[in-house]
């Protein structure tokens, strides 16, 4: 397709979203939907999208949530729902970990259920804490014993700040490891927290230096809601090559605006290639993460970086 070819650039993401989001975002109604679409498409002389892509979720978790009981909280009933929306790889943590004190026990589960049940989809990430002694030990067995490709962190339940020493010595092992870190910055909204638990925001400042000492570092910020990156976002995507996912993105338009720098929950813009698709199923609908593809005014290429492309190149072809 010639550059500058703007009917055929819309043409094009307009089929791919007829042929791929509508039917896996709103399944109830995809096969009327799907059908015109793609009739109209016909009489106008286009082809229809064949192997339409699947989608590589970056932000999935197993088990049971310790606060509230979760829907699809079974991995049974978890990968029938991710299948569902075409998802087709995802990247697993485990809610053990998040108040787990033994952690190498919490990983050895994960890599097991996913080995077990997750029907080759599920992808697991471990999870270790650098506040704690022996964390190296902890990290060598998620890659050497459970063979993971990365590893999820949850500061803000496991009780250190971004500026931790230990965090950066974590980082530069992973990296020497060619693993990839994940940092959750929530798990829940703040106001609904169990009073029992004094859980603060993280303060996303000390990570940009830290990133810069570590170019080749592969970070991922997951469930990264605009208030928790305010004034860090700019300097993050100018310094460091770190990644984000739209589990958190809100309001109408709000993936195309986030790339567009004019999403009001964000001080910033964040560049599509440095986006990843992420549900945070189950605790959101998975189907809730398509949709906002879906009514994004994004460019066809921007869907299928966001969808699968940039997941794929993160996670490396050595994977």
């Amino acid at each position: 397709m010639p550059l500058g070819d703007t009917k055929s650039s819309t043409v094009d993401r307009r089929r791919f979203v007829q042929a791929t989001l509508i039917p896996i975002s709103v399944p109830i109604t995809a096969r009327l939907i799907h059908s015109t679409a793609l009739g109209a498409e016909s009489s106008q002389g286009a082809a229809p999208v064949e192997n339409p892509p699947s989608i590589t979720d970056t932000n999935v978790h197993l088990f049971d949530w310790p606060f509230r009981k979760l829907k699809h909280a079974q991995t049974s009933s978890l990968i029938a729902r991710l299948q569902k929306h075409r998802i087709e790889k995802a990247w697993a943590g485990s809610f053990d970990a998040v108040l787990n004190k033994q952690l190498d026990r919490s990983n050895q589960r994960l890599s097991e259920e996913c080995a077990k049940h997750g029907h080759g989809m599920l992808v697991p990430f471990g999870s270790v804490n650098p506040a704690w002694p022996d964390w190296e030990e902890d990290l060598r067995r998620c890659h050497e014993k459970y063979k993971m490709p990365g590893v999820r962190l949850y500061p803000a339940y496991h009780g250190y700040a971004l500026d931790h020493p230990e965090l950066a010595n974590l980082l530069v092992v992973a990296t020497q490891r060619k693993m990839i870190v994940q940092i959750a910055l929530r798990m829940e909204d703040e106001r609904v927290h169990h009073v029992a638990l004094n859980i603060p925001p993280i303060n996303l400042a000390p990570l940009s230096s830290r990133l810069k000492a570590i170019p080749q570092a592969r970070v991922q910020l997951i469930n990264s809601a605009g208030p928790l990156i305010g004034d860090s976002l700019g300097e993050l995507v100018r310094d460091t090559n770190v990644a984000f996912d739209i589990a958190a993105t809100e309001g109408n338009g709000g993936v195309g605006r986030l790339i567009a720098g004019s999403n009001p929950s964000y001080r910033g813009a964040i560049p599509s290639q440095r986006l990843l698709f992420g549900s945070h199923a189950p605790f959101f609908p998975c189907q809730s993460a398509v949709m906002k593809l879906f009514e994004s005014p994004l460019s066809l290429e921007q869907l299928k970086q966001i969808m699968y492309g940039n997941a794929r190149q993160f996670l490396g072809s050595n994977q």
